[in-house]
């Protein structure tokens, strides 16, 4: 437990703007510049410039998160991550020699989960896409979200999660991630998180002995991807995951490489069948947007080619019927 003093010492450091930013439910993430400068990101709008921080307030912020994680920040030493010591969020710290002054951003842990409605009142997600993700979650299709750094991956599954926590009430929810950011409603859950010597190949095989009607992973990011992916595609299906990706088909291909950490042979099947439909998220001058939904069809051998079907891409909607007269017959992996 932090140390009240602590805590203290640093609203104090951080000042009004910062403390308010983390008490405003819409906020995402906080960030401080190295020349002072201070930036937010609310939901389903671009970061702006709020105001700025002195360079002995900034540094008294990394200090004292630094001193929170039991650690100090030097010039041999100038990087600090973890957990803030207020709220949980996300910390990432830096000063001097990498930086020219000190530069921090809290990716804030959600105090309120946004839903897929929400997305489609923000512009963020098609109308017509909002009742295909509820018969995707419904019909126990496996769900990727991708996207790049910050834009928004973990955000858009908390609302799926929502959505499945609604939709399917009595499912047994098992998660895994490596910092708490998955916001999980359902009364049946089991939230699982990696330490030093339990990482998520490890948290994979606990998880199949839970007996999950679903299994989410906050991102796949190794070569656990395969565990998860045999789990996923045998008998455990309904899971949603994120996954660090420039599209779609990017992700396919970034499933592969993770695969390769543990097997030479390729798992191109083991791929196709287990990840039915892929949401692409990125930032835009503008904010987020959803911009491609695709659906995983299989692998063509012959050509060394997926077969996606995009019900969405480059942002216009395509094949919007198809969904429930030749996509879902039952349920995705039956």
């Amino acid at each position: 437990m932090s140390d009240p003093r602590l805590i203290r010492s640093l609203e104090q450091a951080m000042g009004s703007m910062v403390y308010d930013a983390l008490q405003a439910p819409d906020v995402l993430e906080i960030m401080l510049n190295p020349c002072g400068l201070l930036w937010l990101e609310r939901f389903g709008e671009p970061m702006r410039q709020v105001g700025n921080l002195s360079p002995e307030q900034g540094r008294q912020v990394v200090s004292l998160v630094a001193s929170s994680l039991g650690t100090t920040i030097t010039r041999e030493q100038p990087v600090v991550e973890g957990e803030f010591p207020i709220d949980g969020s996300r910390f990432e710290g830096t000063d001097f020699p990498i930086v020219p002054g000190p530069s921090f951003t809290i990716r804030k842990k959600p105090s309120t989960v946004f839903t897929l409605e929400d997305y489609v009142d923000k512009g963020i997600l098609s109308p017509n896409l909002l009742p295909f993700l509820h018969q995707a979650i419904l019909r126990k299709c496996n769900i990727l979200v991708v996207g790049g750094t910050g834009s928004g991956k973990t955000t858009l599954v908390n609302a799926m999660i929502e959505a499945l926590s609604r939709l399917c009430p009595d499912d047994r929810i098992v998660a895994m991630e490596d910092t708490c950011e998955l916001q999980v409603s359902s009364p049946n859950r089991v939230m699982f998180r990696t330490s030093d010597t339990m990482d998520m190949q490890r948290l994979t095989k606990v998880t199949m002995r839970y007996r999950p009607d679903r299994i989410l992973v906050g991102e796949v990011r190794d070569g656990a991807a395969l565990d998860l992916l045999k789990a996923w595609n045998t008998g455990h299906p309904g899971g949603i995951a994120t996954l660090h990706a420039d599209s779609a088909l990017d992700a396919l291909g970034r499933l592969e490489d993770l695969v390769a950490e543990r097997l030479t042979a390729p798992m191109h099947r083991l791929i196709s069948r287990a990840i039915n439909v892929i949401v692409f998220i990125r930032k835009t001058p503008e904010g987020r947007q959803i911009s491609e939904v695709a659906f995983v069809h299989g692998y063509d051998s012959a050509n060394h080619a997926y077969h996606l079907e995009y019900v969405l891409k480059s942002n216009i909607s395509v094949n919007q019927g198809k969904w429930y007269q030749e996509y879902i017959k039952g349920d995705c992996n039956a």
